[in-house]
């Protein structure tokens, strides 16, 4: 029989410890592959979202509330900016180009947001169906928008007050489809993108007064805002002078995605090493196991083992014994782990897309994972090594004298 078969068969004649430490060890590597798996897919899909965005102008607040909200859509904006002092940020020699978004409404969760035609050649989006907004109330659908609504270019649709699903719809202004945009793998695929004026139209109150400009002429900006600005700036001595300016100005604030991110990674990073540190300390535990079963299982074996000696098996044979075994039980648990995690990826990311967050998904590899399979056969190896140098160093005249 063959030394891989007799640590099998030893495995399964102990199926309550067996279990119990594969369980201990899958746990382990199955949290830290859950965060690999998500911190990496976050940072990824973070940085290609804010790539090419160098400032982001919009209400006084939390400067990373305010890069949530409108970079990622994952957060309430901070609030509106007057429309005269957008277009003073827009005016600044600093700036080389200005996005504007009106955020507000939402349809089935996925925010309605009132731009120009910028923000889909930003994000490299391409139409597949119909064709780009010309007009107020004409939609652009994102891929993830058409595969949760099933809307197709023709559809109407009416929008939704405010950014959670449940709020008063406004059904006096449906929003007609017009195009779809082929997947970005960026935020533009959750977005519904229409104009600004869009926007304007629904909120306005109708019946309103337009008040006159100081020569008598109607005010037509009076009243309309936006959420934000998104920032390209004209140079680099820009990002030295322009947020300062930004920041004198008693409505605005400005805010950097590059700082933000960095910001909200670190507060990130620290639940991470908590949760790591615990997962390590479960694979650790899973170790002490493997130890203390192979080490228990020599006493009990020690008769077995001196009777294999006589029959032909070398001391070194009965060394990779137990150190096979204790790979063997620890390699499974990693094995184990890594498909669990992968699996509690899936779930989270399932959970997020219902959400309408961001997507992630346990179906991709990232380089680390090897290391983890690694680290399991490691830590078998380590359990391993003094009860298979005990097994090395058996007397088996003494043993067989013992009975």
């Amino acid at each position: 029989m063959s030394v891989l078969k007799i640590s099998f068969a030893y495995l399964a004649s102990r199926k309550l410890a067996t279990a119990l430490n594969l369980l201990l060890l899958a746990l382990g590597v199955a949290s830290i592959t859950v965060l690999m798996l998500v911190t990496e897919q976050l940072e990824r899909r973070m940085l290609r979202d804010a790539e090419g965005i160098d400032l982001v102008v919009g209400a006084k607040g939390s400067p990373l509330q305010l890069v949530l909200s409108t970079v990622y859509h994952l957060d309430v904006p901070t609030g509106n900016i007057p429309l005269k002092d957008a277009r003073a940020v827009e005016a600044n020699p600093a700036v080389r180009k200005a996005i504007p978004l009106a955020l507000g409404d939402n349809y089935r969760g996925f925010r309605i947001v009132g731009t120009t035609h910028d923000l889909v050649e930003h994000y490299g989006g391409r139409i597949v169906q119909g064709e780009l907004w010309l007009d107020p109330l004409e939609a652009v659908l994102g891929a993830e928008v058409v595969r949760a609504t099933g809307l197709q270019v023709g559809d109407t649709f009416s929008g939704v007050h405010g950014i959670a699903e449940a709020g008063e719809e406004h059904h006096e202004h449906p929003y007609d489809v017009v195009g779809i945009l082929a997947p970005t793998g960026t935020v533009l695929d959750r977005l519904i993108l229409t104009a600004v004026e869009s926007v304007w139209n629904v909120h306005a109150h109708e019946g309103a007064e337009v008040p006159l400009l100081p020569d008598g002429t109607p005010d037509w900006d009076a009243g309309k805002e936006l959420t934000a600005l998104l920032i390209q700036y004209a140079t680099p001595l820009a990002a030295v002078t322009f947020p300062r300016w930004v920041n004198s100005q008693s409505a605005l604030q400005a805010a950097s995605p590059a700082f933000e991110t960095t910001r909200l990674f670190q507060l990130l990073g620290v639940g991470a090493d908590v949760l790591r540190a615990f997962a390590l300390v479960l694979i650790a535990g899973a170790g002490l196991g493997v130890f203390i079963a192979l080490y228990n299982a020599l006493e009990e074996r020690r008769y077995d083992l001196a009777i294999m000696r006589t029959l032909g098996a070398g001391p070194g044979r009965l060394f990779g014994l137990l150190l096979l075994e204790g790979m063997l039980l620890t390699g499974l648990g990693g094995l184990l782990g890594l498909a669990l995690g992968h699996l509690g990826a899936e779930g989270l990311g399932a959970w997020l897309r219902a959400a309408r967050q961001t997507d992630i998904t346990g179906f991709t590899l990232v380089p680390g994972e090897i290391w983890l399979i690694a680290l399991a056969l490691g830590v078998g190896l380590a359990a391993a090594l003094l009860p298979a140098w005990r097994a090395y160093r058996t007397d088996i005249a003494r043993v067989l004298a013992e009975g």
